[in-house]
């Protein structure tokens, strides 16, 4: 039996579903059709709908117009928890745990087995039911931990196995491997192949596509909220799959890079942070990019804070343009021309609920103020400016930019630092969760910069991506910086050899 056979009753059918938003019309009558046991992929650019149609799925958000049947039986979500009632959970990239309760605890957040005594919690039946699934589901950890002490990894398992103890029929898994190491790949794909195995129907939102033919059943492929195609994965290739989500060919991903490098910007001399960073020694050139890779917990990111003043260093020597140089905070490194694109760009790169107009001009404001008033004409015209160079996708300026795609958030933070033109900018996981458009806008524009004389420090956890931009890679293992590749010699196994502790 196909699993799209026409005498199978769906799973989920979404019809003609319709939502807008202010200035926003986020969907257009878009179809989907799920049936159990399939891993079925949801592509598209930032933007294209992906997560809205989620959304009303999960009962987070309603439709406009249109109509959803489960196993053929039409159904109204109005809220999160009528969707989990129904069977329907959401697996977030941004995980919804309680930190310091235990993994079991959050697995029955709500649904506790009851004590003897009214009130009471009967923790050895929490705890033995806990581990009933979490061996059904062949994962290995401690129930009793708090899920602050378990790696990402982990903590992804906890989300699915709450799913797993709700008998959910139908699990939407939002960008689940964004912040996984390879291992730990491995481990949530023979879990999600074993919950297909079972009939559950998966929904898989990943801008990896590599991951979507290794994985995926059929993907339906979604483009400025319009419904484009859906196709068994066995019939598209790569070029196929990236044409219908952008509209255009991308011949070249990662362009080529002609750019002359001149005199060291940024040197780091033997800095230590306790715990985090031990004796690390960079220099970074004008012109240059500089890949720096690792595994998850291998420091980069702590370095990255520590020259941008976020955190402090215990010993060692920062030099900037030739000079010595104490950042004792971010304010310090932007006044010298240093900025930061955060992995992070919700938590640390925006302020969520002010408009793109006010995030684009946030480290630029010292340039715009007179007598400490902002010169609104100058804040409109900068913004302006920055929306069009680098099409960044908002209804106004006056947009909030919660509101905006993740890819297109992300462009706001690109377009913050440029307006800074800071000599040396830093990139932390610069193309982390975001489509392949706005990938290929992304290296454009870091090729622009370093032609334009700007030292760049990268920081990815992507391979292809740290191969192909960069001009020297770092390789960062337990705090240390493991070693140094140029590009002509380094490989991908090269690379892993020396981010897990080889010489």
């Amino acid at each position: 039996m196909a699993i799209s056979d026409t005498n199978v009753v769906p799973a989920l059918e979404m019809r003609q579903i319709c939502k807008s938003f202010p200035g926003v019309r986020a969907l257009d009558k878009v179809d989907l059709t799920v049936y159990k046991g399939e891993i079925h992929a949801i592509c598209g650019e930032n933007g294209a709908g992906k997560s809205t149609l989620m959304k009303i799925l999960s009962g987070a958000e309603q439709m406009d117009t249109g109509e959803i049947l489960l196993e053929g039986q039409k159904v109204h979500l109005d809220s999160p928890i009528r969707a989990i009632h129904l069977g329907i959970s959401t697996i977030y990239q941004e995980l919804n745990l309680a930190p310091y309760l235990t993994a079991a605890e959050n697995i029955f957040l709500g649904r506790e087995p009851a004590g003897s005594l009214p009130g009471f919690v009967n923790f050895t039946e929490m705890y033995r039911r806990a581990e009933q699934i979490i061996d059904s589901l062949g994962v290995h950890l401690d129930v009793r931990l708090p899920v602050n002490r378990l790696s990402i990894a982990q903590q992804q398992m906890v989300e699915i196995a709450r799913a797993a103890s709700r008998d959910s029929k139908i699990i939407i898994m939002d960008e689940p491997s964004a912040t996984l190491t390879e291992h730990e790949l491995a481990s949530l794909f023979t879990l999600m192949r074993k919950l297909k195995s079972e009939g559950i129907a998966i929904i898989y939102i990943s801008h990896r596509l590599e991951e979507i033919f290794g994985l995926c059943d059929r993907v339906t492929v979604l483009r400025d909220g319009l419904l484009v195609s859906t196709h068994n994965v066995s019939e598209l290739d790569r070029q196929q799959i990236i044409r219908l989500m952008v509209g255009r060919e991308l011949n070249q991903m990662i362009p080529e890079r002609n750019v002359s490098i001149g005199d060291p910007v940024l040197k780091v001399d033997k800095v230590s942070r306790k715990g985090k960073l031990k004796n690390i020694s960079l220099t970074v050139r004008a012109g240059e990019v500089v890949g720096m890779a690792g595994l998850v917990g291998a420091g980069r990111t702590e370095l990255a804070k520590v020259i941008f003043g976020a955190d402090l260093m215990d010993s060692g020597e920062i030099q900037f343009m030739g000079k010595s140089v104490h950042i004792d905070s971010p304010k310090k490194a932007i006044e010298l021309g240093i900025g930061l694109v955060t992995e992070d760009r919700k938590a640390e790169g925006l302020v969520l609920p002010i408009s793109v107009r006010e995030n684009i001009t946030l480290a630029h404001l010292h340039k715009i103020s007179k007598g400490g008033f902002i010169q609104s004409g100058a804040e409109r015209t900068t913004a302006e400016h920055y929306i069009k160079d680098l099409s960044i996708k908002t209804p106004s300026m006056n947009q909030i930019v919660q509101n905006l795609s993740g890819g297109n958030q992300q462009k706001v933070v690109l377009a913050k630092w440029l307006c800074t033109q800071s000599k040396f900018l830093i990139f932390d996981e610069p193309t982390r969760g975001i489509d392949v458009g706005a990938k290929a806008e992304i290296y454009n524009l870091m090729n622009t910069l370093a032609g334009q004389g700007v030292a760049i420090l990268m920081i990815s956890s992507d391979l292809p991506e740290i191969l192909g931009m960069s001009d020297r890679i770092l390789v960062m293992h337990e705090g240390r910086i493991a070693g140094e590749l140029m590009k002509t010699e380094a490989t991908q196994e090269k690379i892993m050899h020396l981010a897990t502790g080889g010489q």
